[in-house]
């Protein structure tokens, strides 16, 4: 298995007690097909969740319900909780704009807004009604230095974001996520159009946050579940087959079918 690359890694060898975010019977619905069936999921808090399975398997959509990403496809149908910090995330009257900014979301390809840097990371705060140059501006470096970009573009402030390296970009959107002080970050696939260069970054920046966020990941690469996270769900055909720490799944899982995936016997 993967047994070398969780022996040198930091990995939590027993799950933190206390999740973030609880999910409880999460089904959900493209028309008449279901995608998620049942899920039962505990999120732990300050610490990095990574979601696994084969293509399709429903760890993306699973993602996008957290925040209610879901909400924006027609035809869908959501039953179960999402629960974050206790609070039904479903329930009626629930803000969902506030939400987005309580649990923020990183895409698979960077997506910078065609503006500056600096107006990129400044964008949340403006929508929450910051104006002042001084709060926006150190709101823009401390989101920076916290996605690990800040000496890289503290010269270069006022250019287009689209100047920028993909890997930066990247990082320019984790901090603009950041900038809405978000309370959970999700990250779906994050570092699938970078290369290994900016792959490393990103991982070295997601292990320097995940003490002050509850941070959930998808990824297709099994590898890099297995240095960065601290807890691991296995997907397949819309179930959650078994949640557990890293160091566990990716050495001895208990169920017979994540074993074969993540010794290749498929997916």
């Amino acid at each position: 298995m993967l047994s070398s690359t969780i022996e040198n890694q930091n990995t939590t060898q027993e799950p933190l007690e206390e999740p973030r975010m609880v999910t409880r019977d999460l089904s959900l619905f493209y028309g008449p097909k279901q995608a998620l069936k049942n899920i039962d999921a505990s999120l732990t808090a300050n610490a990095i969740t990574a979601l696994i399975g084969p293509s399709g398997c429903g760890k993306s959509t699973f993602l996008r319900c957290l925040n209610r990403m879901n909400d924006l496809i027609e035809a869908v149908t959501i039953t179960g909780e999402v629960l974050l910090d206790g609070q039904n995330l479903y329930s009626k009257g629930i803000d969902v704009v506030a939400l987005r900014q309580r649990i923020g979301m990183v895409f698979q390809k960077p997506n910078p807004f065609a503006m500056s840097i600096f107006d990129n990371v400044a964008f949340g705060p403006r929508l929450r009604g910051v104006r002042g140059k001084s709060e926006l501006a150190e709101i823009v470096e401390n989101s920076l230095q916290d996605a690990a970009l800040w000496d890289e573009v503290k010269d270069e402030l006022k250019k287009s974001a689209f100047s920028l390296s993909g890997g930066q970009q990247q990082r320019l959107c984790i901090a603009r996520t950041l900038a809405t002080k978000p309370e959970v970050l999700l990250m779906d696939e994050p570092c699938s159009a970078l290369d290994p260069i900016s792959t490393l970054k990103v991982e070295e920046l997601m292990r320097e946050l995940r003490g002050q966020y509850t941070i959930v990941i998808v990824t297709h690469n099994m590898q890099q579940a297995a240095r960065v996270s601290d807890n691991t769900g296995f997907f397949l055909m819309g179930e959650l087959i078994e949640m557990d720490a890293s160091s566990r799944i990716f050495t001895d899982p208990h169920d017979k079918r994540t074993e074969d995936y993540i010794t290749g016997r498929f997916g």
